[in-house]
């Protein structure tokens, strides 16, 4: 009871619901709809086939929107920084994309994300848009004076009742999966985790976005085994991959796990007539207790079938210790049951539930089964199937494997398991492939990256993107020391990491394995250089002060090393590219002719310029003469790029060297 009488128009508006729910769109009555509905005259004014939403132009003006962020190194969070290949980045997943555009696209074989699924109660990316329409405000909330919509925090909660919930969740994906399309390599996969909230939508921008012809198909996945009693009408325990390819011409689509492998079975089937069975002493029990009793007449229960017991079931030291009698709703008969017993073939699970191992030969390697390859080039029976059940873990699996390697239970909830990417990541057989994913949370994908190059010594790398996500003051992450999501998932992988290592060396062979166990961690940060705002000066003397601070357009915060990074990034060049820092020492032509030194750490000092991928690009940020000049033609670079401040006083040596950048064919570049 609220204390005010009846609201009249509500009340017609949920009877009208109650009738004609097809003319309502998200909880607003269409009024196109309602005409079409109950007029004489229908009369669409656009008849297509098109996915719209309030706030769609939006979404294109936050792809069409440029950054001049960057990328900045922490060393100091980071494992093995100098040697390793995988890569945490820490910042707003859109503003990240954008920097990786340039450097990384096209280049990356597999994405995974697992967003927010817009359940009502979660949080969304409330990003920043500069606005143009006015009408914007009547349709989508409220804005400050500078037309951009309100960002507090960079997220927010998307409540099912402000009647834009779709439409918010729609607009915060759409550029992201936009962007990301740009980063994959022509055969490359994108899987999306979702729910039953948003899979129609999130299909529809898809096929938008990627094309209808480039779905490769739904994955159903068993997130939990048991619903809750408190679930509403229908208890739901899965939840969808999508995936889709970038180009389904070059794809090679999605191939089982290929190896030595045991299969289960249940030996009992609710549609068949109950009847006993004699299990003989012997059978190998998963039961969590070796040694266990369970008397005459008890019940054992498993979903939705059940058995009695007519014997005393005795396990003792993990094995049935003598026979007994059991009585269900069997799926073979006593013949195949002592043939199995016989075999070894039966077991106990934790559950007191009598399964069958079924043992299949399969090929080790996809060497191995290129024999079986059609004239096709599809491979016999080994398409990965679309609906999960055993084997490729549930959310209580994740919760698990996130509490034993952080020590603390509850620190984050939902965690998907480390077995189901890597089913996704294996599927597509590429053993040197980079994976992204920029809704990372705990870092699962890392997780499963690590662990599957263990297996089958891949070179497979990791790109992690999550934003600086405060935890609840309130929550087990934050007790436990985790003051931001990114931090659950930096550490997550350190101890990931630290757990291979210790298994190396039990195993003797730590030297012998090359498996890349490091990461480097960026974070997202303005431009190291003072941006040019040409339009926001009113008067002359206001350009001419603004003139003046760009003299030197580096800000004084700014290190070389930061600026050297966002300067390959910008350039095209990605984070883990080679690079060499000549000293000054090695500068002088009569004693190094091609002008280079030796590797060394980038922090130091005496440097004289960096030489990127052999001799694709040179970066001279500390110092410029003549000698130098002269060191870098001789390393035959394809560009060159240095600061402007360096020739300061000297427009001479700043004139001569470009003349003889260009007489070497060099291409070269002033900031």
């Amino acid at each position: 009871m609220n204390g005010k009488s009846l609201d009249t128009k509500e009340d017609l508006i949920k009877k009208l619901r109650s009738i004609a729910p097809q003319v309502f769109n998200e909880d607003k009555i269409d009024w196109e709809k309602l005409k079409s509905t109950f007029g004489d005259e229908i009369n669409f004014s656009d008849e297509r086939y098109v996915l719209n939403w309030a706030g769609k132009s939006d979404a294109f003006r936050a792809i069409q929107t440029q950054t001049t962020a960057t990328l900045i190194p922490d060393k100091d969070e980071s494992v093995n920084f100098g040697e390793t290949g995988n890569i945490f980045i820490e910042g707003e997943n859109l503003e990240v994309l954008k920097v990786l555009q340039k450097a990384y696209y096209g280049k990356i074989k597999i994405i995974y994300i697992d967003p927010p699924y817009n359940t009502g109660n979660d949080f969304i990316y409330n990003d920043k848009f500069a606005e143009k329409k006015n009408e914007y405000l009547l349709r989508s909330g409220e804005k400050d004076e500078e037309g951009l919509l309100t960002n507090e925090n960079l997220y927010r909660k998307n409540s099912k009742e402000s009647g834009h919930y779709h439409s918010n969740w729609l607009t915060m994906m759409y550029p992201r999966l936009f962007l990301a399309r740009n980063l994959l390599r022509d055969d490359g996969v994108i899987f999306i985790s979702i729910d039953d909230n948003e899979v129609h939508n999130l299909r529809m921008i898809m096929n938008e976005i990627f094309g209808e012809e480039n779905f490769v198909g739904i994955l159903v996945w068993e997130k939990k085994r048991k619903g809750s009693f408190l679930a509403g009408s229908l208890t739901n325990i899965k939840e969808y991959i999508l995936v889709y390819s970038k180009n389904d011409s070059v794809f090679n689509g999605l191939i089982g796990e290929i190896k030595n492998d045991k299969e289960t079975y249940p030996c009992i089937n609710p549609s068949n007539k109950r009847e006993k069975r004699i299990i003989k002493s012997g059978i190998i029990s998963n039961y969590k207790e070796k040694n266990f009793v369970l008397t005459k007449g008890s019940k054992i229960t498993s979903g939705s079938m059940d058995m009695i017991l007519h014997s005393d079931l005795i396990i003792k030291n993990g094995k049935v210790k003598q026979d007994f009698i059991i009585e269900g709703n069997w799926r073979y008969n006593q013949k195949s049951i002592d043939e199995y017993i016989s075999k070894n073939e039966l077991y106990l699970t934790e559950e007191l539930y009598l399964r069958r191992i079924v043992t299949e030969t399969r090929y080790k390697t996809l060497k191995d089964i290129l024999p079986r390859i059609g004239t096709s080039g599809e491979v016999d029976n080994f398409h990965i199937n679309n609906l999960f059940f055993d084997g490729w873990g549930t959310n209580e699996d994740g919760n698990i494997e996130i509490t034993e390697l952080l020590g603390h239970k509850g620190i984050y909830d939902y965690s998907k398991p480390s077995k189901l990417i890597k089913k996704f990541i294996a599927s597509v057989r590429d053993e040197n492939c980079i994976i992204l994913d920029f809704f990372s949370g705990s870092s699962t994908t890392a997780h499963a990256v690590l662990d599957l190059n263990k297996k089958v010594s891949g070179n497979r790398k990791f790109i992690m993107v999550q934003l600086h996500e405060k935890t609840d003051e309130k929550s087990e992450a934050h007790k436990a020391g985790f003051d931001t999501i990114a931090e659950i998932g930096k550490e997550r992988i350190r101890r990931v990491i630290k757990k291979i290592e210790h298994e190396q060396k039990e195993k003797l062979n730590f030297e012998e394995n090359k498996q890349d166990l490091g990461f480097k961690v960026f974070k997202l940060q303005e431009s190291n250089f003072k941006i040019w705002r040409g339009d926001k000066f009113k008067t002359n003397e206001e350009l001419e002060k603004q003139l003046h601070a760009f003299v030197n357009p580096v800000k004084e915060e700014s290190t070389e090393e930061n600026m050297l990074y966002e300067l390959l990034l910008k350039s095209g060049i990605d984070m883990n590219c080679k690079i060499e820092k000549i000293p000054l020492s090695f500068v002088a032509p009569e004693r190094r002719k091609d002008g280079r030194g030796v590797n060394s750490d980038l922090s130091g000092d005496g440097v004289c310029y960096y030489l990127i991928n052999e001799n694709e690009l040179v970066i001279a940020l500390s110092k410029i003469n003549e000698e130098i000049v002269k060191a870098i033609i001789n390393t035959k670079p394809q560009k060159v790029i240095t600061l402007d401040k360096l020739f300061e006083g000297s427009d001479q040596l700043k004139t001569n060297t470009t003349l003889q950048m260009k007489d070497a064919g060099i291409e070269f570049k002033v900031v």
